[in-house]
């Protein structure tokens, strides 16, 4: 048993964490940040030596190479992320270093040949006694590498099972409680050219066509998302920010004002500068019904919007940005979609990939912004790859494989092509 909110006793009892977000300084070495915060303040000098040999030792040990003078700001996510295990597995001023290795989503940074290394580490850490709970949505993931499979719904644990007996569907069924039919594509045509991007990005949107672009996180994703934003394009801009708290809503406005918060002043809902509220509120209305928005049932419309799950305020968002403006009388002509799925159960996820599909069909251009490769190999018609600000062609998605993605998300384009 661990006292709540003490990680000193989880510390002492051999328990290392690595968050999804790294918390590592840029401007400090691998040593100083793997020494960081471990050393008492009334010591007179550093023990630099004794823990260069130590982080050195574990990094043989566990197949984890590192330069200890290395400045982390220089490092690849991957190498960032070898620094962030052994900073959790190397002990100094503790009787013991981590026996209990947790990681949160850690492959949602790296790409796939970087994520087959760390599957290759943990193999190691588990063969030589370590405990690993490894958390991750991604269900090919969570069946390839642990033992035994633990399902948690709404803080509930629903499911606790060999690994070796269960497989996506099931696990899937457990996490939401229902069976969960994947998105389906319609036959379509592709249209003309929506948008034309030129200049840091070259990029042609077709009407009835969803391009992904792939990346692993801060290559300049939120810059092109940004530019497509600003957009004014004939038929309008759907837009799903990536941070729907911070960028998709206001938490502390009311369902219904959440609802027309981008089209507020459009002649739909406003008149002479004052908010027309019944037919806000009606549309809103339609929303919630067509889009089956949940966590309504208490206060209708006027639910704080901070108080949806996070698949239901995605949902709202989604249910905003796909109806459009009702006076331009159709769907928009651009959707842009910057990690619509993150932090979704599996149901959730399905949802929103149908209705960006189906968006498609009815002949919106979409671009799928995502880091997460499954989902863009289930929806894409083209794929174009994101690294250090400058976008890759955009080629149909059957010429990728999960190789060279791979490699174009490292850098490697020509390897690539």
């Amino acid at each position: 048993p661990l006292p709540p909110g003490q990680p000193r006793a989880s510390l002492a009892a051999g328990i290392g964490m690595v968050h999804q977000h790294f918390t590592l300084a840029d401007n400090l070495s691998v040593l100083d940040n793997v020494m960081l915060g471990t050393e008492p303040l009334w010591q007179p000098f550093s023990r630099r030596a004794a823990a260069r040999a130590k982080l050195l030792d574990a990094s043989r040990r566990f197949g984890l190479q590192v330069d200890p003078g290395a400045r982390v700001g220089d490092l690849s996510v991957g190498e960032r992320q070898r620094v962030e295990i052994l900073k959790a597995l190397v002990s100094f001023g503790r009787k013991r270093g981590a026996r209990i290795l947790i990681l949160d989503e850690p492959t949602a940074v790296l790409t796939p040949q970087e994520s087959e290394a760390l599957f290759a580490t943990l193999a190691q850490m588990v063969a030589a006694g370590l405990s690993v709970i490894f958390i991750s949505h991604k269900l090919d993931e969570v069946l390839r590498v642990s033992h035994r499979v633990a399902v948690l719904r709404a803080g509930r644990l629903i499911a606790d099972l060999p690994a070796a007996g269960a497989d996506k569907a099931l696990l899937a069924e457990a996490m939401v409680g229902r069976a969960v039919a994947p998105a389906t594509k319609r036959a379509h045509a592709r249209g003309a050219p929506v948008v034309e991007l030129r200049g840091p990005f070259e990029l042609t949107l077709h009407a009835g066509e969803l391009v992904a672009v792939a990346g692993v996180a801060g290559n300049g994703q939120q810059a092109l998302a940004e530019r497509l934003f600003a957009l004014q394009v004939p038929g309008g801009v759907a837009r799903i920010p990536q941070d729907r708290h911070a960028l998709g809503v206001v938490g502390e406005l009311p369902l219904w004002e959440n609802a027309v918060l981008e089209r507020y002043a459009s002649p739909a809902f406003a008149r002479f500068g004052w908010v027309r509220r019944e037919r806000a509120m009606l549309h809103a209305k339609t929303l919630v019904e067509r889009f089956d928005v949940r966590g309504t049932e208490a206060a209708g419309l006027w639910t704080t919007t901070r108080s949806l799950s996070g698949g239901n305020m995605q949902k709202l968002i989604l249910a905003r940005a796909l109806a459009g403006d009702p006076e331009a009388k159709g769907a928009p002509a651009l959707i842009v979609a910057h990690q619509p799925t993150w932090g979704l159960d599996i149901g959730a996820v399905a949802y929103v990939h149908q209705q960006l599909l189906d968006a498609c069909a009815a002949g919106s251009a979409v671009l799928l912004i995502s880091e997460d490769l499954d989902e863009i190999f289930a929806l894409a018609d083209r794929i174009a790859v994101m690294h250090a600000g400058r976008l890759g062609a955009a080629r149909p998605a059957r010429e990728w494989t999960l190789a060279s993605i791979g490699l174009a998300m490292a850098g490697e384009h020509a390897h690539a092509a």
